[in-house]
């Protein structure tokens, strides 16, 4: 075997276009270091505190009894620990002081401050830290657990801000940026690039989130998501783990649902959603065929509720809703926050398929009812103790769907005991603890008797196939 012998010179040009090819390779990488002495000054460390109740048994919650990072409690549930309860019997409850700590960022000079509302859920106490190391008590303007954004005021003047982006102009592959406090270490910066946009995640209907590889972990929360230009385009929320830590799927919320939110909360510390009143499912490939539809998209309206906007505009059970002011509902989990995005009062224009027909109807969008006002309609369509909201279903629904009986989920209430279960909205109830449900009086008895102590089985019919679901009530 012969060996080829290169000359020296040779070697040398070879090497040389190598190290010219690493050069320019370099250098059209971005360059962050401008944007961070920018951006850091308007950056915030936050701390929070908070007195709880807890078992003295040790080990609870998989991290030997200390505070599940909320980064990972938000996206898993805000009760972890509950997937390892303590045993009957095991020790007496004692108090304790937790802390946690988020980050957020400066959005005016006079002190307003924008973090993930799951930073300060519950908190006694709200400690803000600034660049220039003051620290300051906070108080909450107003939270919205829906899209997890939570408006802050710190007593403050000619505070530093941050330049706000317009994130719908955001592409995939771009570049962007985070700045927060993980595990406290305070304005560290992390970079990566767009991985997709516009997701929608299980128990987060009202926001497009933005996909990532930044890297984020405990207390990057409630950071800002920069562009190249320096820009604020989303607050840092979620990671998704199988691991427990950062495996390259991050999320944010973009900057412009966010701020819809937090003006309506610094104006009335309260978020109003446009509400269609309508109960969804999703559209499956037999669904669509029978309906005359060339692929399954949209969503399918199950059941109205007969007072609410879709009903008063000529909507019907059985119509699939296709578009939402010209914008395509890809599947059911985005019409809630395309309807959520318009303003009560406000008139929107859908595209339905009626009958193998498309056809448009006009709505006035209704206002998300209150709490209050859930619980005066009765326990018929109130179940707290699980938190959803129910109503019934009729025979046609039920010849449709080939079940005995059940009651079909309206709503879901974002960290409750039917949320940590996976039930979502759209699920017919059909039995709990192997006790059937037909009516939601029924629902009622069944569950003001279902134990405390251990997990209870629940058959749900979802997307024309039957699962079970454990829940375990507080």
């Amino acid at each position: 075997m012969k060996r080829l012998i290169l000359p020296s010179t040779l070697w040398v040009c070879v090497v040389a276009l190598l190290t010219f090819g690493q050069v320019a390779n370099a250098q059209n990488l971005p360059d962050f270091t401008a944007l961070v002495e920018d951006a850091a000054p308007g950056v915030v460390n936050i701390s929070t505190s908070r007195t709880v109740q807890r078992s003295s048994a040790p080990g609870l919650g998989g991290f030997g009894g200390q505070e599940i990072p909320e980064i990972f409690r938000h996206f898993f549930g805000e009760e972890f620990g509950d997937r390892f309860p303590a045993p009957p019997g095991g020790g007496q409850g004692r108090t304790e002081e937790r802390q946690s700590l988020g980050s957020g960022f400066v959005i005016s000079e006079d002190g307003y401050v924008m973090t993930n509302a799951h930073v300060v859920q519950d908190a006694d106490e709200i400690l803000v830290r600034l660049n220039d190391r003051r620290e300051l008590s906070a108080e909450v303007i107003g939270s919205d657990p829906q899209t997890d954004v939570a408006l802050l005021k710190i007593d403050a003047s000619d505070l530093p801000t941050l330049t706000l982006g317009d994130s719908d102009e955001l592409k995939v592959g771009e570049w962007v940026a985070a700045i927060g406090s993980p595990f406290g270490f305070d304005h560290s910066v992390t970079a990566g690039i767009v991985s997709a946009i516009n997701r929608t995640l299980p128990r987060d209907a009202y926001v497009p989130f933005i996909q990532t590889d930044v890297a984020i972990n405990p207390g990057n929360s409630g950071g800002p998501l920069f562009n190249l230009d320096g820009e604020v385009v989303g607050i840092n929320s979620q990671i998704f783990t199988r691991s427990g830590g950062f495996m390259g799927v991050s999320f944010a919320i973009p900057i412009n649902v966010a701020m819809d939110v937090a003006d309506q909360l610094r104006e009335g510390g309260r978020v109003n959603r446009g509400w269609l009143g309508v109960m969804i499912q999703p559209v499956s490939d037999d669904l669509a065929e029978s309906f005359g539809m060339e692929s399954a998209i949209g969503a399918l309206i199950a059941d109205l509720d007969p007072e609410g906007p879709a009903a008063q505009g000529g909507l019907q059970a059985g119509d699939v809703i296709l578009e939402v002011n010209g914008e395509e509902v890809e599947r059911s989990s985005s019409l809630p926050r395309l309807i959520g995005k318009g303003a009560p009062g406000t008139e929107v224009e859908l595209t339905l398929m009626r009958d193998g027909e498309e056809l448009t109807e006009s709505v006035e969008l209704g206002s998300w009812p209150d709490a209050e006002q859930q619980t005066a309609q009765g326990s018929s369509n109130n179940q707290a103790r699980l938190g959803v909201m129910v109503a019934e279903i009729d025979d046609t629904m039920r010849e449709q769907l080939n079940i005995p009986g059940g009651v079909i989920v309206r709503q879901v209430e974002s960290g409750s005991v039917a949320a940590e279960a996976g039930i979502l909205p759209g699920d017919v109830l059909v039995s709990i603890d192997h006790r059937s449900v037909s009516s939601s009086n029924e629902l009622v008895e069944i569950v003001e008797a279902l134990p405390t102590d251990r997990a209870i089985p629940v058959r749900l019919f979802r997307d024309g196939r039957s699962l079970f679901v454990a829940l375990r009530l507080e």
